[in-house]
């Protein structure tokens, strides 16, 4: 039996409860029990045989993965649910049959790609760290953005939290008032484009993610949604490698 227990938190994102990370959250406020008793961060368990629940509710068989790009519009939180009632992700899910979830964040007051699907090992994929899968950006700041300042945005800008990684960055357009940039980054931080900014001097008026790994927003509009193409998930598995 050892040896086809696996962690509890796999389990939960291979069914398509929740990307990995949500699933030990999960576990940690003791939403989860495995055979009657409350679970724990590092418990393994048997998806065949030991009796494992979700908010009282049994863990159904997997459901067929699904994977799908979003545009969220401005001022919708990218989560399932918000403790505040604002507009979430969980809105725009009405005609999709399955447990699905938002893969990452995309803060509140920024648009543009997320991705959504019910398959833990692709959201593990874009979100881990050591992928390094790149999220470009389209981003309006105030004021003209001068040489030094790109230049600084390329090598690294120190952050709270450290050093960023260097970023791609080149200027669209700009005028006397304001700057368009398209960055793209390989990391994850909490609002890592408005504050490498900031950093540098300049407020972001407008944020977009317009691609993630090549994965291209395009026409979608706020609110739409569109189910990703097998060239566009063959990406993600091949730079994130991770089993078909």
């Amino acid at each position: 039996m050892l040896d086809m227990e696996t962690r509890l938190q796999k389990i939960l994102s291979d069914m398509g409860v929740a990307s990995r990370r949500r699933a030990e959250e999960m576990i940690a406020e003791g939403r989860v029990t495995v055979n009657g008793q409350t679970a724990a961060l590092g418990m393994k368990a048997d998806p065949e045989k030991d009796f494992i629940k979700v908010d009282g509710k049994p863990l159904l068989k997997r459901e067929p993965r699904v994977y799908f790009a979003f545009h969220k519009p401005r001022e919708v939180i990218s989560t399932l649910e918000d403790p505040q009632g604002r507009a979430t992700v969980r809105d725009f899910l009405g005609r999709i049959k399955y447990r699905v979830y938002p893969v990452g964040r995309l803060d509140y007051h920024s648009e543009g790609l997320l991705l959504i699907t019910n398959d833990g090992e692709f959201a593990n994929a874009v979100l881990h760290p050591s992928k390094k899968i790149s999220k470009t950006y389209e981003v309006k700041v105030k004021g003209v953005v001068e040489p030094e300042a790109l230049e600084k945005l390329r090598r690294g800008i120190k952050l709270e939290d450290g050093m960023t990684q260097p970023a791609k960055v080149r200027q669209l357009r700009k005028t006397e008032a304001n700057s368009w940039l398209e960055i793209t980054i390989h990391e994850g931080r909490k609002r890592q484009v408005r504050r490498m900014m900031e950093r540098v001097g300049h407020m972001v008026q407008k944020l977009k993610r317009t691609s993630i790994d090549g994965i291209r927003l395009g026409e979608l509009k706020q609110g739409q949604m569109r189910p990703l193409t097998a060239a566009e998930i063959e990406q993600i598995r091949r730079e994130g490698g991770t089993r078909q």
